[in-house]
């Protein structure tokens, strides 16, 4: 497992910092669909991905969902850091998008190792950064770009993630995590299939020409 650890995060972190990580922190092997973080819940570690993908969904108070981000291989998921620094209950779901390995860092550790090894604070600080600019990004296709766009770069981005070319989600999955609704979805998806941008079969979605 240490040679997976190094061989994603080797050029990020140091070394000795990387065999701290190894000693202290947990391997998880996370089978696709399984959800590892849930709303209302305390966060009391830190995951480091190493392969697989992680979608991070804000739930709202009217069970509404909204997808801000994916986790990918070589870093972390800031919201899960700010829950662990202010002892404040998680407001996201963290869902396995593919079978995923990573491993897990209690909390205590975040703040200690920003004040000792530079590499690891200059990662912390880019994570909280990329992500913040991730979840702006979301929320302005939420306001201002049409749903078809959207929905196009949904599935571009699904199709990406799981290294396919079909997606398989049901039609009011794909419109929980656009914030929309499952008729709109299967219009719009209905739309595509007949410009021969998909195929749309029983149980999954063919990427065609997107």
């Amino acid at each position: 497992m240490l040679t997976d650890l190094q061989s994603v995060y080797g050029s990020l972190l140091e070394a000795s910092l990387l065999q701290e990580i190894n000693q202290v922190g947990t391997y998880r092997q996370i089978q696709a669909g399984t959800e590892i973080i849930r709303p209302g819940e305390y966060i009391k570690s830190i995951p480091l991905l190493i392969s697989g993908a992680i979608k991070v969904i804000r739930e709202y108070d009217d069970g509404e969902e909204l997808l801000l981000y994916y986790v990918e291989e070589g870093n972390t998921c800031s919201m899960s850091m700010a829950c662990c620094t202010e002892q404040k209950r998680s407001t996201i779901k963290g869902i396995a998008e593919v079978d995923t390995l990573l491993i897990v860092i209690p909390n205590q550790k975040l703040e200690e190792w920003i004040g000792r090894y530079p590499r690891w604070r200059s990662f912390i600080f880019a994570s909280y950064q990329n992500r913040l600019e991730e979840m702006l990004s979301s929320l302005e296709k939420v306001a201002f770009e049409r749903l078809d766009e959207r929905l196009i770069e949904y599935l571009k981005e699904k199709g990406r993630i799981n290294g396919e070319n079909s997606i398989h989600q049901t039609h009011k999955e794909i419109a929980d995590e656009l914030h929309s609704s499952r008729v709109v979805i299967s219009r719009l998806l209905k739309k595509l299939e007949n410009l021969g941008h998909i195929k749309l079969h029983r149980n999954h979605i063919e990427l065609l020409d997107l």
